[in-house]
């Protein structure tokens, strides 16, 4: 794994001149060596190797620090966080003589580090710089994540409403294509959805995903999946009015046709397939109740001033 030495790479990740901003001016350089011994993965996630922030927390004994350890984990666990994620078990090889041999080692999160100082002697000059250090950027990690989810939200909230508006008009096409009757219709449905879910109806998505009965799977779909058929949706309407269709049987293999060209191209670029991607714990309807409640609040506290 690359070390992180140029600061400011990832622009995902907090870095030592974001955190500046928070700091003293005389303990700066303090920092560095907890930036200094920080992991970039490949996927761009971070970690610090527990055997590093031993010898940047003073610890000259593996045994005590590995009791800091055992500490921190406890704390995890009791946090409601997975234990063996944010401790991810490992080995180091360091020389021992003229040989070598391996070493436990853990490649540890952000937050695991964060407990490890909160647990970790408190005499120690250090272990309170740590501690700041690793309180700040667990902090800021968490406002970014919590942004993330909102921007995420908002592109499912915007998605789906062009979804709405979209089906309305497909729904159109179908009917001028032959496609008249309540079952013609869920059969077109069923068409565009096997097309791009690999064979998958309506009703194995639903099940799939772990819905109840009357929950609708648009609803239930993350900003990509609703991208994906966003996309299907409006290319099976301009394709049933170009190719004037007007047969219900027709109608659906144009559906489904589309369905599979569009899961052809996300195959084709390497991204998740659409059954793949994950399902959101909030739906559409949930988020949106959220955003009023929201609204309302903030009506509450800062009334409109109107002109009499």
């Amino acid at each position: 794994m690359a070390r992180s030495r140029s600061f400011g790479t990832n622009p995902e990740q907090p870095t030592i001149s974001s955190v500046r901003q928070d700091i003293p001016e005389q303990i700066k350089p303090d920092y560095k060596r907890f930036e200094d011994i920080k992991h970039i993965r490949s996927d761009g996630s971070e970690y610090w190797s527990a055997r590093e922030l031993a010898d940047a927390l003073n610890y000259s004994l593996w045994q005590n620090f590995s009791s800091v350890i055992d500490r921190a984990k406890i704390a995890c666990s009791n946090s409601g966080h997975n234990v063996a994620q944010e401790f991810l078990s490992t080995k180091k090889i360091v020389f021992a003589g003229t040989t070598t041999k391996p070493v436990t080692d853990y490649e540890l999160s952000r937050y695991a580090c964060y407990l490890i100082v909160q647990n970790a002697d408190p005499r120690k000059e250090v272990i309170a710089l740590g501690q700041t250090y690793f309180a700040i950027q667990t902090y800021r990690q968490e406002k970014a994540d919590r942004l993330n989810q909102l921007k995420e939200d908002r592109k499912r909230l915007d998605r789906r409403a062009d979804i709405y508006q979209s089906n309305q008009t497909l729904a159109e096409a179908a009917r001028n294509a032959g496609v008249v009757t309540d079952k013609e219709h869920a059969a077109f449905q069923n068409a565009g959805y096997a097309g791009l879910y690999g064979g998958l109806h309506v009703k194995d998505i639903h099940r799939r995903k772990g819905l109840s009965e009357k929950a609708k799977i648009l609803d239930f779909m993350g900003s990509d999946e609703l991208a994906a058929n966003l996309f299907r949706i409006s290319l099976t309407e301009q394709k049933l009015k170009q190719d004037e269709v007007t047969t219900a049987p027709e109608a659906n293999a144009t559906h489904n046709l589309i369905g599979q060209e569009v899961r052809e191209t996300i195959k084709r670029v390497g991204i998740t397939m659409p059954e793949d991607m994950p399902t959101p714990t909030k739906s559409i309807a949930q988020i949106q109740k959220e955003q009023l409640a929201r609204l309302k609040q903030v009506s509450e506290q800062e009334p409109l001033m109107l002109d009499e």
